[in-house]
């Protein structure tokens, strides 16, 4: 009574790569564009950091900027354990 079994589509290390690649230039496209979006949309004011004043706008880009210095390392130790760049830096 049952249908015949569907072939499974099984993804080469090659694809599986180039989607990966495709996801990092993405999240770092919009890394890029939230940034810019903190940047024009918050204030000027300013925050005391340690005792220093510190613009407000700076706290938001310093964690993005830790957010996509983590998705740049993931991307390499990914690289890493697939076997090489291929080609890449």
């Amino acid at each position: 009574m049952r249908g015949k079994p569907q072939p499974v589509e099984r993804k080469s290390f090659r694809s599986i790569g180039s989607d990966v690649d495709r996801k990092y230039w993405v999240a770092l496209a919009l890394y890029a564009v939230l940034a810019l979006l903190v940047w024009f949309t918050m204030g000027e004011g300013k925050v005391l950091v340690v005792g220093r004043p510190v613009e407000l706008r700076l706290v938001p880009l310093v964690i993005i900027g830790g957010l996509a210095l983590r998705t740049v390392l993931a991307r390499q130790a990914e690289k890493i354990r697939r076997g090489g760049d291929e080609g890449g830096s």
